[in-house]
């Protein structure tokens, strides 16, 4: 039953993903009224915004653009870096939404940061314990069935929390932006609604993500219950 929700999950991502790239190569081929480069964009952000310690960058890859709280660098795919489209625009200046959240201790991004030891942690615990039960449900017989199944509900949990945090943090980054992109005249009405628009797909695949773990998370409760009776 979990596989075939999973797949369910799967495939919906797979959708919104497909959305998502195809939103993003067709603004990227609309240039936006100021003319700006992302990296030209993110700095002019991160300057409206009183904030001189974080560095922008060029990574390789295609839509690889995060910031990073550890060494503050907002970092830009090359076609965000260079690109002087809509769809640059608005990942340069989502990018810049969390480093302003990391600036100004906004709560959600600064409890998701703290949580990032733990999921990993969770993430890895998971993974043995799926090895060790596909190679011959020797952890059931070591710990018993109920005690495996409360230490993945738990692992499950952490993971699931951090997915549901991630979300105000994207959609609270993104809202940073579009006010900054339309405050400071970057983009004009017609290009301000096709930023939003490509950000909203972007923050769907988080909301795909999230309700998928909270999904197997509850599975793994049912099943935790039902083996109770």
């Amino acid at each position: 039953m979990l596989m075939i929700i999973l797949i369910g999950f799967m495939i919906v991502g797979f959708i919104v993903q497909n959305r998502l790239k195809s939103k993003f190569e067709a603004y990227s081929q609309i240039g936006t009224l100021s003319g700006l480069s992302g990296r030209e964009i993110a700095e002019k952000m991160l300057a409206d915004s009183g904030i001189y310690d974080v560095t922008v960058q060029s990574v390789e890859g295609k839509l690889t653009d995060h910031y990073n709280p550890t060494d503050k660098t907002v970092n830009l795919s090359p076609d965000v870096y260079h690109g002087r489209s809509v769809a640059a625009a608005a990942v340069a200046a989502h990018e810049c939404g969390h480093a302003v959240q990391h600036a100004t201790a906004y709560s959600w991004l600064e409890f998701r940061s703290a949580m990032v030891p733990i999921v990993s942690l969770s993430s890895k615990a998971m993974n043995i314990m799926f090895i060790m039960m596909f190679l011959g449900a020797f952890i059931f017989e070591f710990i018993g069935i109920q005690t495996a199944l409360l230490l993945i509900i738990v692992f499950q949990g952490a993971i699931t929390l951090f997915s549901v945090v991630t979300l105000p943090v994207e959609y609270d980054a993104s809202n940073r932006a579009l006010a900054w992109l339309e405050g400071a005249g970057v983009t004009s009405s017609m290009e301000h609604e096709k930023a939003k628009d490509a950000l909203k797909w972007a923050a769907n695949t988080y909301l795909v993500s999230a309700i998928a773990a909270m999904t197997t998370l509850a599975y793994y409760i049912m099943m935790f219950l039902g083996n109770r009776d």
